[in-house]
C-alpha cells in the first residue's frame, strides 16, 4: 500500500474510532445534564473523559497498530494529548454555548469536530504514535530487501 493511501487508510480509521468515542461522549454527557441534572459543563468534562478512553482503547489496538509498543510510553503522551483535548472541549463547549446560547450538544458538536481533526488526531498521529510510523518505515525498507 502507497504512503498516501496508508495516510488516508489510518485517518479514515481514526475518524470511525473517534465516532465511536464521540457516541460515549455524547451519550454520557446528555445523561448526565439530561436526565440526572448535573451542571452541562461537568457533564461534558466527564463524558469526555468517557469518550477519551474508549478512543485511546480502539487507537492503541486498531488504528495505529501500536500493540507492540510500550504501553507506558504511549499512555503519557495520550495523557497529555488528552488533557488538551478534555480542556479545548470543555472550554470551547462553554464558550460557544454562552456564546450562542444554544443548547450546549450543539455547541459541543461543533467544537468537538474542530477538536478532533485538528488537535486529536494530528497529535496522536505525529507523536502518541510517531513510533508507529517510525516501525512501519522500518518495516518497510527491510521487506525491500
Amino acid at each position: 500500500m502507497g504512503r498516501v493511501r496508508r495516510e488516508i487508510w489510518t485517518f479514515c480509521k481514526a475518524q470511525l474510532t473517534a465516532q465511536v468515542a464521540t457516541l460515549a461522549d455524547f451519550a454520557l454527557s446528555f445523561l448526565l445534564a439530561e436526565v440526572a441534572g448535573i451542571y452541562y459543563v461537568v457533564a461534558t468534562f466527564l463524558g469526555a473523559v468517557c469518550g477519551g478512553i474508549v478512543n485511546c482503547y480502539m487507537n492503541y489496538r486498531w488504528v495505529f497498530d501500536a500493540v507492540g509498543l510500550r504501553r507506558r510510553n504511549i499512555a503519557r503522551k495520550y495523557l497529555l494529548v488528552w488533557c488538551g483535548s478534555i480542556g479545548l472541549n470543555t472550554l470551547g463547549t462553554y464558550a460557544l454555548t454562552e456564546l450562542s446560547q444554544r443548547h450546549f450538544i450543539i455547541a459541543k458538536a461543533v467544537v468537538a469536530v474542530i477538536v478532533g481533526v485538528l488537535w486529536n488526531y494530528q497529535l496522536q498521529r505525529r507523536f502518541v504514535y510517531k513510533e508507529t510510523h517510525v516501525m512501519q518505515s522500518v518495516n518497510k525498507k527491510i521487506n525491500r530487501k
